[in-house]
């Protein structure tokens, strides 16, 4: 019996993989224009990262996370979200030391067991990144445009940028009971998991997609008005700073964050082309967790993005490479020939394909046809005796005679 992958654990197969890697190419050359350094951290951590940093009564930490005991009987879990793993690496090794500003972006899968939907998966993948020590919001203005910026340079119109402020701390424990006291009468209409969550993190039930909940939470105050004056003023300053740099954004007073160290500024990039999980990238402010972490009492801010969902805004576009050359040979002197010219010309940076079977000419034209290569190189027995081959520009339809040289083939087909 054959082997199946594990539920919601998928495999990126040729065809969809390029698309992938055009958005992560996207994603480091815009990162870099706004001065990101990438880090990479391990899939592994210790258990109590993400239970001191999203919140023991999160949904990922009580249900969700891929935890165990290892062989030396440490708590241990498969990361379900960056920022954590990234503060800590931060904190562990002292990056703060020489310069307290830090932009660091990572890529790479999280792992979280929630019931797989459409680009939401047990393993998905992130992209992320993270700005620490400053508190202007002139860099929750940066943040945001880096992150439109991207999306418009993959040619999306969708997803829109939303925004809230959660206030801080001090201020949002207010705004707690406030919310508690209106959802009081309402228990009955929340679901299950807001029910559970109403002592814990009550701001939940806002953002809930479930009909009870929308219902219950209709009406409900407005974390806006009741943030104090400086988060007030951090918010003002922060939609001035996004007018200047022309980056379009909506107010959402019901936007919350479902992990506890988000303060003040939080955001969301949502689209309606996927259905009702319609955040594509999400983040905001995080000014206590590198404290809480045991690191220096420096503010942070950043997002990640779901590389699946980003893949579906692309769907129907054709990322598959093209080789530059395909290399018709008949006959083995010829084939022999070929091979040579083929490894001289991928030294010299040209792709090139091959028939490796001896198959008919027309065959071989088939396939350099199902690789679309740009050009057809073909190589018989006349050719050898001559010296030269005749080159097809496949999308042109014309052809010439050039010499079987790898540097003169390489001028003809090298973009």
């Amino acid at each position: 019996m054959a082997i199946s992958g594990i539920k919601g654990f998928n495999d990126i197969l040729p065809g969809e993989v390029e698309k992938w890697q055009h958005i992560e190419a996207v994603a480091r050359r815009v990162f870099e224009l706004y001065g990101f350094a990438e880090i990479r951290v391990p899939i592994l951590e210790k258990t109590e990262l993400f239970a001191r940093s999203i919140g023991d009564a999160t949904d990922i930490v009580e249900k969700e996370m891929y935890s165990f005991v290892d062989k030396g009987e440490n708590q241990v879990t498969m990361r379900p979200e960056g920022t954590a793993s990234v503060m800590r690496a931060f904190i562990e090794h002292k990056l703060y030391a020489g310069d307290p500003v830090a932009k660091l972006f990572y890529m790479g899968p999280m792992f979280r067991y929630e019931r797989p939907q459409k680009g939401r998966y047990r393993q998905f993948h992130q992209i992320g990144a993270e700005v620490t020590g400053v508190t202007s919001p002139v860099i929750d203005a940066q943040v945001l445009t880096m992150l439109c910026h991207f999306f418009a340079e993959l040619g999306l119109t969708e997803p829109r940028l939303e925004i809230n402020s959660l206030g801080c701390p001090e201020c949002r424990q207010g705004y707690r009971r406030v919310l508690k006291d209106f959802l009081h009468a309402k228990l009955e209409l929340l679901c299950e998991d807001c029910k559970r969550r109403y002592e814990t993190n009550p701001l939940r039930s806002l953002d809930c997609k479930s009909a009870g909940c929308k219902e219950a939470t209709a009406g409900a105050p407005s974390v806006l008005d009741h943030i104090d004056a400086a988060c007030a003023d951090h918010f003002a300053r922060t939609r001035h700073y996004l007018d200047a740099a022309g980056t379009a954004y909506t107010i959402n007073p019901r936007m919350v964050r479902g992990l506890d160290y988000y303060t003040r500024t939080t955001f969301e990039l949502v689209t309606a082309l996927l259905g009702a999980q319609s955040a594509v990238a999400a983040g905001g402010r995080y000014d206590g967790l590198i404290s809480d972490l045991g690191g220096p009492q420096l503010p942070g801010i950043g997002f990640a993005m779901g590389v699946e969902r980003v893949a579906l805004l692309l769907a129907e576009r054709d990322f598959k490479k093209r080789p530059d050359l395909f290399i018709a040979a008949m006959g083995e002197p010829a084939r022999s020939l070929a091979f040579r010219l083929m490894c001289n010309l991928q030294r010299a940076d040209v792709s090139v394909e091959t028939d490796y079977e001896g198959k008919s000419l027309k065959s071989q034209m088939r396939r350099s046809d199902k690789f679309n290569a740009r050009f057809t190189l073909i190589i018989g027995e006349e050719e050898l005796g001559k010296g030269r081959a005749i080159l097809k520009e496949m999308d042109a339809g014309s052809q010439e005679e050039v010499a079987l040289n790898a540097g003169e083939i390489a001028g003809k087909v090298k973009r």
